[in-house]
């Protein structure tokens, strides 16, 4: 069974920073495509950053510039480092992996909260 699971979210100041993390009960090299999506309250789930083949990456342009998404295969686990960040990106951010089957799987997502 495959898991995703995500650590590191919190409370931050607006201009801080935090690194979340996605830790795969499975070789990451058995995903397709792996990254980070968030929602907001009342917001539509969208796309943060992801790996989408190799090392190619794409983000959502709102936070080209201040997030960066990395992996460390040996773990299993990809990161989201998060800098800069601005009330705007508060939300419940989950991890996302589809695998050589076409079958998404989902983390139980991580709050991120950024104060004013």
């Amino acid at each position: 069974q495959v898991q995703l699971v995500e650590s590191g979210g919190g409370l931050v100041q607006a201009g801080g920073s935090l690194r979340l993390s996605c830790a795969a009960s499975v070789s990451i090299f058995s995903f397709k495509t792996m990254g980070w999506y968030r929602q907001a309250p009342g917001k539509q789930r969208e796309l943060v950053a992801a790996f989408s083949g190799g090392d190619s990456t794409n983000y959502v342009d709102s936070v080209k510039g201040r997030f960066t998404i990395s992996r460390d295969n040996a773990k299993n686990t990809v990161y989201l480092q998060m800098n800069s960040l601005k009330p705007e990106d508060t939300a419940v951010y989950y991890c996302h992996a589809i695998n050589m089957a076409y079958i998404n799987f989902w983390g139980q997502g991580t709050q991120v909260t950024v104060s004013s």
